[in-house]
């Protein structure tokens, strides 16, 4: 024990001394875990919190010039005194104003700005301009300009909840849509529930022009009675001896009608309202239309707060929809249905990620128990639950929620996290085995042995993590739970194998597989099959477990006759023939000049491979680039977009067209089965308010009469037969493409991911907005001509088709009448828009009075213009009355749909989806960019920029290189403090940087895309379970070297053994280190496998409804599919690198070091030789 060779390690050896201790650990690390994990909120993706802030402004009754002059402009002035601002971009549209103000996202080294700080910054500045004197006003009342920010969880809707009934109006559907909003919005999950397809209440006063005119009553007396009489106040207190009574003056209205008595003028005798005007009590305007499979409907558009649990919001608004039909808030004969729920999605996404785990976990202990025997590989086996629920625990503490980026970072660990655990069981099984230790001094001293290693290995392992935990912005948000997640699984896995296995293995640790007897084995299959077989048949929620028992005791039964044999023949004959058969390689590779051989044929295959894949593959376009994984479609969105201007009644006639198209395609016979879709679940129309897309009007909350979108929910994966959902998107986009000329329509999919704009976006920035707009429109007319074949359909983001009528006054002669410009504006505003006049209380709920022109007068040019404006003539006192035309002249004109700028320059953006089958930005933008050299006659001024996707996947590009720089820097620094040189760590990051070869080979061969964000991923991840295995060798190699100069009586750390020393202790440690080495390679692979090729299988269903309800693919496969077969093919290629290269890297250097020694010190050399001479002499006389 005294020598240095034969250390302990103080907290494994501490663990073993105290295993009452450690069994509580286990016990609390049980519960905690299970706890931890059904507390932890469930989601799609985790949540993404953008450095963005918007400020949004509505100023009803302006053209897009206006807001942008009289709005956006002053804040954007304002907004420039703000610091760490990386873009200010704004949409001036009629009545709204929106800017967006990004910021910069920070570095690898340091930190962007807080949301809080930022949206805290724009505020104050906002707060400085509004307070100015000149600020508009509306209705009396300055425009207060909403600063808030936008997280994407928030934004989408998670259902839709629609409600129709043939006996019922839109408005009482909407009394019962009301009801259930407000239910629904008590719940703490939900952040708002909002009502498509029925409008808001309002009081219309409808003024009759003539009527009024003949009155000689102007808008102000009207507003001003109804200001004056509907109006509830109190006027103080009343005392007298005794008492003290409150004054209040009860002035409000209790009904509509009463303000039918409400006297608006009284000059030459009372003038009732009645008299002028009409009193209604309806709906608002038209703004938003809702239909499900084409039938009209109250649509309840339902979003849940930021980092709330879907699956429970799901249940509870269901659970509130059932309630509400038996208790008869809701009558029987209103249908109400769930669309488009996005729970269902994530609960099977997460499911099958769960099971997934399980797999991997029967596939890493399968191969577990060939190559340790079942009792051992339960050791390890063991780590896998325990590694895992102590990561629920720490993960739920940092108030995490259970998405499928953390889920797949556990699975990404499965066969990681095992590693530490086959190191130390077999090489405690080793010194037992081959050294006859007992086995509470072969687990201290085993572990003493690879403790450090597997620390070491560990902490490179999440080094080359770290600066993906550190990725600054939205893409930052999105995938930092992937390496915390795994810096945690890993972490936990290192606690479980130095104090948990260690106890373990030190108390029941056998190198012999004992058999279990048949009388024993027969009690077992009594008792727990026994008890199985009730469960299974009187369980009901819980048979699944009578299932899982009694399924042990098959397994047991089959493991005595048939597994055990097989496990053993492995053991002693494939193993050991595997050992004898490495072991003779290691010492052909290692004789004579091969060494040098091997290594030049790695440095020539790198470079080659290298220049065949981005010289040949990728150049040629074989293999595409893509920034994020393709996914199948599970929504198919048809966005319908008319020019500005247009009526939301004739957008609405022509969805309902689109809609029938897009009914014929999706409801096919090849789609249908028992006159059931199995392809599509839901469709969804909306026209107006909701249909607008997250893409380009993203936090915009303005009318969009002119939009329109119908959105086809697929089935879950599993359900829809085979059928490829890309393929009927594809199938939807050919049905309406070119048959509504003058209307945009975009057949688009659900985003995978964080937001990354479309990926051709094409920006034009100049002064002169109407020449930005001809030289887009020329521009597009010009690409369109070239059939570029990517492309889906260039379209506009802004265009001068706004119809619009200018109104000028004759200021010089309205002077002389004695009337101003802004009455006048606010007459024809009154007339048209109307003004609030107060409102009117009814329960609990608060409805507007508007006072406005009557229908048929308010859209009349004839009436709006002839009327009359009624004003008292200053100097004279008498009521006087001009017509509005007499001061005024008309011109039709086009005005902007909207104007919007980029850092305060006004742009205007070209902008495409890809088509189906097409996935390559950057090819289709290269395309473009190479047409658009022969576009001629750009004018001077213009400058044109490609941002978008491409934009944003360059700037991930970089920074995911300098992650992987930085991780491999972090790892290099580590491992010169683990050996104390460099030649070590040199040979390890040779054998990181060869096993890229793996990587590009496989992505050659299978040609299959090189996904930005996954595949560099999945490098820097394979940087780091590289490491792992080299390492421990490394360091075994160093052992032996060690217990070399303790034979030979050196004391010297620094004194160099003879090479053949050095080929000896290679030669042993290579094959010592031969099963941990193939085995952790193996587990890694077998963890990923499932999900790399996409085998699903239920095990829940499996053992409580005998249905394992196997599929092919999924959403998973898909998007995580590129990241796992990028570690496959580069492990693979790096276990052949740790057992041959890292080997062959280590007899050179040990070669050169001697040769160099012997260069500098001979004396030195010739007395280790002799050294060496005498021990061995010895060793043959003894």
């Amino acid at each position: 024990m005294g020598k240095k060779s034969e250390k302990e390690f103080g907290f494994s050896s501490w663990a073993i001394n105290n295993s009452t201790v450690i069994w509580i650990l286990i016990g609390l690390v049980l519960i905690l875990g299970v706890q931890g994990y059904f507390a932890m909120p469930r989601e799609d993706f985790p949540e993404v919190k953008e450095t963005k802030i918007y400020i949004s402004s509505v100023y009803p009754g302006n053209t897009a010039e206006d807001i942008e002059r009289l709005i956006t402009d002053p804040l954007e002035d304002r907004l420039k005194n703000i610091s760490g601002v990386a873009e200010v971009v704004s949409t001036s549209q009629e009545d709204y104003s929106i800017i967006t103000v990004e910021f910069e996202e920070g570095s690898i080294l340091g930190s962007s700005i807080t949301v809080e700080e930022a949206k805290q910054k724009v505020k104050d500045e906002v707060d400085v301009e509004t307070s100015n004197e000149d600020w508009p006003t509306f209705n009396d009342a300055k425009i207060e300009p909403n600063v808030f920010d936008l997280k994407m969880s928030e934004e989408v809707p998670i259902m839709n909840i629609n409600l129709r009934g043939e006996a019922y109006t839109v408005r009482k559907l909407k009394e019962y849509a009301e009801f259930l909003q407000d239910e629904i919005e008590g719940l703490q999950e939900i952040k708002e529930a909002s009502i498509r397809g029925a409008q808001e209440l309002e009081v219309e006063i409808a003024v009759d022009i003539y009527k009024m005119t003949a009155a000689a009553v102007s808008f102000d007396n009207v507003i001003n009675a109804v200001r004056g009489g509907n109006a509830t106040m109190s006027a103080g207190n009343i005392k007298t001896e005794n008492q003290r009574r409150t004054i209040r003056i009860l002035g409000e209205i209790t009904s509509p009608s009463q303000l039918d008595r409400f006297v608006v003028k009284n000059e030459n005798g009372a003038i009732y309202l009645k008299d002028i005007a009409e009193v209604n009590f309806k709906e608002e305007d038209k703004t938003t239309y809702a239909r499900e499979s084409g039938d009209a409907v109250v649509m309840i558009d339902v979003k849940k707060q930021s980092g709330k649990n879907m699956i429970t919001a799901s249940e509870s608004i269901r659970e509130i929809i059932a309630n509400a039909k038996e208790s008869g808030k809701i009558p029987d004969n209103i249908e109400v249905t769930i669309t488009n729920d996005g729970s269902s999605r994530t609960l099977n996404q997460v499911d099958d990620l769960v099971n997934n785990i399980i797999f991997g976990v029967i596939l890493v202990v399968t191969v577990l128990m060939f190559f340790l025997g079942f009792r051992n590989a339960l050791f390890v086996g063991f780590a896998i639950p325990m590694s895992m629920l102590m990561s629920f625990i720490i993960l739920n503490f940092l108030g995490y929620t259970l998405n499928t980026m953390i889920l797949f970072a556990m699975i990404m660990g499965l066969g990681m996290l095992v590693d530490n655990g086959i190191v130390v069981v077999e090489n405690v099984y080793r010194l037992m085995d081959e050294e006859g230790m007992s086995r509470i001094k072969a687990a201290k001293i085993g572990i003493g042995e690879i403790a450090v290693p597997i620390i070491i290995s560990t902490l490179t392992t999440v080094a080359a993590f770290v600066p993906i935990g550190l990725w600054p912005g939205v893409m930052g948000e999105f995938m930092k739970y992937f390496p915390i997640t795994l810096s945690v699984v890993l972490g936990s896995s290192l606690v479980v194998a130095i104090f948990f296995n260690s106890m373990l293995v030190s108390k029941y640790m056998s190198i012999d597989e004992k058999n279990i007897p048949v009388k024993k084995l027969l009690l077992i299959t009594a008792v727990m099959g026994g008890i199985g077989v009730l469960i299974l048949l009187f369980g009901g929620a819980i048979r699944g477990i009578g299932s899982v028992m009694v399924v042990t005791v098959i397994l047991l039964w089959l493991y005595k006759y048939v597994v055990k044999g097989a496990t053993l023949y492995f053991q002693r004959r494939i193993l050991k023939w595997l050992d004898n058969a490495y072991e003779r390689f290691l010492r052909f590779a290692l004789r004579g000049k091969k060494p040098y051989f091997f290594t030049a044929g790695m440095a020539i295959m790198f470079f080659g491979v290298l220049a065949l894949y981005f010289g040949w593959s990728v150049g040629t376009g074989r293999t595409k680039v893509e920034f994020f994984p393709e996914n199948k479609p599970n929504q198919i969105i048809v966005y319908i977009e008319y020019p500005q201007g247009t009526s939301i009644n004739k957008t609405n006639q022509t969805t309902k067209e689109i809609e029938n198209i897009v009914y014929d395609v999706i409801n096919q016979d090849m789609y249908m089965e028992d006159g059931r879709n199995f392809l599509v679940e839901s469709t969804v129309s909306q026209v107006g308010e909701g249909a607008g897309n997250p893409q380009t009007d993203g936090g915009s909350s303005a009318e969009m009469p002119n939009k329109g979108k119908i959105t086809a929910s697929m089935r879950e994966y599993k359900y829809r037969n085979g059928a490829d959902s890309e393929i009927l998107r594809k199938k939807v986009q050919e049905a309406v493409q070119g048959k509504f000329p003058g209307i945009a329509i975009s057949v688009e999919k659900d985003a995978a991911g964080p937001p990354a704009g479309y990926p051709i976006n094409v920006e034009l920035q100049g002064d002169d907005y109407e020449e930005l707009i001809v030289t887009a429109e020329r521009m597009v007319k010009f690409l369109n001509e070239k059939n570029i074949a990517p492309v889906d359909e260039l379209k506009i983001d802004v265009n001068k088709s706004k119809p619009a009528l200018q109104v000028k006054v004759d200021r010089e002669k309205a002077g002389e009448l004695g009337i101003s410009a802004s009455q006048v504006g606010m007459q024809l505003r009154r007339s048209i828009f109307g003004e609030k006049a107060g409102i009117y209380k009814k329960d609990g709920e608060d409805y507007d009075i508007y006072v406005r022109f009557n229908e048929e007068n308010r859209y009349d040019r004839s009436s709006l213009f002839n009327q009359r404006i009624t004003y008292r003539d200053m100097a004279s006192g008498q009521v006087l009355e001009i017509p509005v035309s007499a001061v005024t002249t008309q011109e039709n004109v086009s005005g902007f749909s909207a104007i919007k700028h980029k850092d305060n320059q006004r742009v205007v953006t070209v902008y495409s989806a890809l088509k189906p089958g097409y996935s390559d930005a950057g090819a289709a933008v290269a395309q473009i960019q190479n047409e658009m050299l022969d576009f001629e006659g750009l004018p001077e001024g213009i400058q044109i920029d490609y941002t978008g996707q491409l934009e944003e996947q360059n700037k991930q590009q970089a920074f995911l290189m300098t992650a992987l720089m930085v991780g491999l820097l972090l790892i290099f620094f580590i491992l010169i403090f683990q050996f104390g040189g460099i030649s070590k760590p040199t040979i390890i990051m040779i054998s990181i940087f060869l096993s890229f070869i793996g990587v590009f080979l496989g992505l050659m061969v299978t040609g299959w895309p090189f996904v930005i964000m996954m595949t560099m991923m999945g490098i820097i991840s394979l940087a780091g379970i590289v490491v792992n295995n080299s390492v421990v060798l490394i360091d075994y190699v160093d052992i032996l070297k060690l217990r070399r100069r303790e034979q030979l009586g050196i004391d010297d750390d620094k004194h160099l053994i003879s090479k053949e020393d050095s080929f000896a202790a290679i030669v042993q440690a290579g094959k010592a280190r031969l099963r941990p080495v193939l085995l952790t390679a193996i587990t890694t692979v077998l963890g990923l496998i499932p999900l790399a090729i996409g085998f699903n299988i239920d095990f829940f269903s499996l053992f409580s409804e005998f249905d394992p309800k196997i599929y092919m693919g999924g959403d998973n496969v898909i998007f995580w599919g590129p990241l796992a077969w990028t570690v496959i093919f580069g492990l693979l290629f790096a276990t052949f690198l740790t057992l041959i290269i890292v080997p062959i890297l280590l007899y050179l250097v040990h070669r050169a070091k001697l040769r160099f020694q012997r260069f500098k010190n001979p004396e030195r050399v010739e007395e280790t030789q002799r050294i060496t001479d005498d021990f061995e002499e010895d060793q043959q006389v003894a």
